[in-house]
């Protein structure tokens, strides 16, 4: 029996059963597995706690990161259990646990027709953001990266795929997803993609909470490209709901600067804006792999 196979059978199970849990139950059950591997401190969560300390700063205590990681295990783990139980959730259910202080920002900038791209963080849950959109009217396309084995990445799209989301890999795809992006916004459509790591060499420097990291340069280059209006949101938890924070991003003239500089400013705009809110919230950051260059 191959690893692979355990992993997916792990998944498929997961989607099958915890959504039969009372919600409490669940929820017990996810905060427990939490601080269970927080206790153990394994990779993830070490890697966790290194990034928690570029957040806070120095001055914290070491007590006081621990207790941060721990939490932010638990966000983590809300996160999965509300994913395995997504698809069962009834769409006034889903409404009333969402909320979007400047709904009206977004759905004027829908309703102009010339698309618009979402940029977010690992943060809170954003496949009830991407759910809560669909729920709006709004087309949703988004961007996912390949998983293994090829059968849980599947599983995976099936899944956004069934809350009304259509999802383009990452690679490997049958085009080009920039392309399909850009005509994706030229029909009116919002675009919604994570922009807060890629360590490929496509990735674009930025100063990130006083130290060099690179994040994907999809968000800029799609709303320089297009015209579409550019949103930062960042997602927390507020009690039993979450909350998406909103708010435009400024796009230089095409006249000012070469593309690529262009791209550079909007990307260190969008990386500023995020540091602001995860510094607010860093418990809902889920950001459990590498960051910034010089770690190892």
């Amino acid at each position: 029996m191959s690893r692979d196979w355990i992993v997916d059978a792990g998944y498929a199970a997961a989607w099958r059963l915890v959504r039969l849990l009372p919600e409490s139950v669940a929820a017990a059950g996810f905060r427990l597995a939490a601080d269970m591997a927080w206790r153990r401190g394994g990779t993830g969560v070490q890697r966790l706690r290194r990034n928690l300390r570029r957040v806070v700063g120095p001055a914290v205590e070491e007590a006081e990161l621990d207790r941060l990681t721990r939490q932010a295990m638990r966000s983590y783990a809300r996160y999965w259990m509300e994913a395995f139980r997504l698809p069962s959730r009834s769409g006034r259910r889903l409404v009333d646990r969402f909320h979007v202080p400047r709904r009206d920002l977004l759905a004027s900038a829908v309703e102009e027709g010339r698309g618009v791209i979402l940029a977010l963080p690992h943060a809170g849950n954003w496949d009830l953001a991407g759910a809560w959109v669909v729920k709006q009217g709004w087309p949703l396309v988004a961007v996912a990266e390949r998983l293994r084995p090829e059968s849980l990445f599947q599983r995976f799209v099936a899944y956004r795929e069934s809350l009304g989301m259509e999802i383009l890999p990452l690679t490997k795809g049958t085009r080009p997803p920039l392309e399909v992006l850009i005509e994706s916004l030229q029909a009116g459509k919002v675009v919604a993609l994570l922009a807060d790591r890629d360590l490929s060499a496509r990735g674009v420097p930025v100063e990130f909470f006083g130290a060099q990291a690179r994040m994907p340069p999809g968000p800029a280059l799609l709303a320089l490209k297009t015209g579409a209006p550019l949103f930062a949101v960042f997602l927390h938890y507020e009690d039993d709901r979450c909350v998406a924070e909103v708010e435009p991003v400024p796009i230089p003239p095409s006249d000012t600067e070469l593309l690529d500089v262009r791209v550079a400013q909007v990307t260190q705009s969008l990386a500023d804006w995020m540091a602001q809110r995860i510094g607010k919230h860093p418990t809902d950051w889920h950001m459990l792999q590498r960051v910034w260059l010089e770690d190892t």
